[in-house]
């Protein structure tokens, strides 16, 4: 797939008169709401083939979704948890220089060898800490994982910046340590 996928971003100039990143760069101006809307004008107004402005589109909306973006976008009516989500990255980022920041559509993996902690608004006043700690018992706190099922062993339900609190960041720091 991904072969074909190269030929196609290869044969764009040829095909359809520009490169992709022109093609990105005229998508950007234009800010389409959605994906059938972007590729309807790429066919309309620039006579682009199903196939290539299909393309087009899609690897454009990649792009545009930084990670900044995807963290924004989660956060949407749920202003109110940014400290807390901002004050859980600066514990993590502080674990060591292998800590990965992987943002995601609804959540946040964090990751070194392999996730270890998963951050994700639950509702408009808690965010939910997934952690990867496995055979530690759980308690009122240290829920079971819930809704993260297998991604993770336990889940914090967090409502204010004041419960990252040094229990919280010992478990982080614990599950940090057993992701190596």
């Amino acid at each position: 797939m991904e072969q074909a996928l190269q030929t196609m971003i290869n044969n764009m100039p040829e095909k359809t008169g520009k490169s992709l990143n022109q093609w990105k760069s005229i998508l950007k101006k234009k800010a389409f709401a959605k994906h059938s809307e972007a590729v309807n004008f790429l066919k309309k107004e620039h006579g682009v083939t199903h196939g290539f402005a299909n393309t087009i589109v899609t690897l454009s909306k990649d792009e545009n979704n930084s990670d900044d973006d995807l963290v924004s976008t989660q956060y949407i009516g749920k202003e109110i948890l940014v400290p807390i989500y901002e004050k859980l990255i600066s514990v993590v980022e502080n674990f060591g220089d292998d800590v990965t920041i992987t943002p995601k559509k609804t959540s946040v993996s964090v990751i070194r060898n392999r996730q270890f902690v998963l951050i994700k608004p639950a509702t408009k006043t808690r965010i939910d800490l997934g952690l990867k700690l496995p055979n530690k018992p759980t308690t009122d706190r240290l829920g079971d994982s819930g809704p993260f099922g297998t991604m993770c062993t336990h889940r914090v339900q967090i409502t204010s910046v004041e419960d990252v609190d040094d229990e919280l960041i010992g478990w982080m720091k614990e599950a940090y340590e057993l992701a190596d």
